[in-house]
């Protein structure tokens, strides 16, 4: 079933999760352990990330630094066919510009397609993610629009081989990513909504934010979104501080405010009490988002599901 058919059908705010492949030679173990606990919560679809090729500096014995590429972090195909078949749950593999041709894109999504997958997460990805060279005539999506535009073109039975008359049409269901706090490349909040107004009208079907920590900006981006003529589904995406490290990393990585309340409680606990702070403001969170009937909760995880299963047992979802 597809995401938005999701949303249309529930009569109260919907929980989704969102979790991150093993890392290259890691061991499936840990995933299967994490679909086992997210599971019992019953979300009606769950996300994957997708990992391309990425350029690192690392240091050598002298002190000098050398570019190396490291390979992408595989598994989104594999984790969504487990998702998908074993736990009869609607997987959302994300598909990502970067470090991609549009020829493997297409690949990507017949695979999804044979698979029996209708929904996707169309993204830019990260910068630092390696772009291949370009060869043979191949092709990239320079931006999120472009790609959803491509998927959008498939939906219709339109394929990169333009010989391709008799084509089957698929049917996915696309997702887009939101900034309530803006996109970091954006010059203001208005440029940025205008963008993702522009991955509406390529096709996409609804957002998902980026992981605030002020409901504030949140409502405040939706409203903005609304007067800009966007009505498709937003659903607000939350991660939990889990370490004081944290209050570095995400301000750094996702170029997100961490309101002074939140990062005062975090300094002053015990290493060991963060991730109590952490779950008890994003009950606080929640508990407002769901008095504003959101459509749905999105929780970034990734591969750690203690904090999620303390804050769902508080709020008895």
């Amino acid at each position: 079933m597809k995401v938005i058919e999701h949303l249309a059908k529930a009569n109260n705010t919907l929980i989704s999760f969102e979790i991150i492949p093993p890392k290259r030679g890691g061991n499936v173990g840990q995933i299967m352990s994490v679909l086992e606990d997210i599971t019992k919560f019953n979300p009606p679809f769950i996300d994957i990330t997708s990992h391309a090729a990425e350029v690192v500096h690392e240091e050598d014995l002298h002190g000098e630094f050398k570019m190396k590429i490291k390979r992408k972090r595989p598994g989104t195909l594999g984790i969504c066919a487990l998702i998908q078949n074993k736990y009869n749950i609607d997987a959302v593999p994300h598909v990502i510009c970067q470090g991609f041709t549009r020829e493997e894109t297409e690949d990507f999504l017949i695979e999804l397609h044979y698979l029996g997958i209708d929904n996707v997460l169309a993204i830019r990805g990260d910068e630092s993610s390696f772009q291949k060279p370009l060869k043979y005539g191949r092709s990239i999506n320079q931006n999120a629009s472009q790609l959803v535009h491509q998927i959008s073109d498939i939906n219709k039975g339109k394929y990169i081989e333009d010989s391709l008359l008799d084509a089957e049409p698929m049917n996915f269901c696309v997702g887009v990513g939101g900034y309530p706090e803006k996109h970091f490349e954006s010059p203001n909040i208005q440029s940025d909504i205008e963008n993702t107004k522009m991955k509406i009208e390529s096709g996409a079907d609804y957002i998902v934010t980026q992981m605030f920590y002020d409901n504030q900006k949140f409502f405040d981006y939706v409203d903005l979104c609304r007067k800009e003529g966007i009505d498709v589904p937003i659903i607000p995406g939350l991660k939990i501080i889990t370490a004081k490290s944290q209050l570095f990393n995400i301000p750094k990585n996702f170029h997100i405010d961490v309101p002074k309340e939140l990062a005062d409680e975090i300094n002053s606990a015990k290493p060991e009490h963060v991730v109590d702070v952490g779950v008890e403001w994003a009950q606080k969170q929640v508990e407002q988002l769901l008095n504003k009937n959101v459509p749905a909760i999105h929780f970034y995880i990734m591969q750690n599901t203690g904090p999620i299963k303390k804050l769902l047992s508080k709020l008895n979802l």
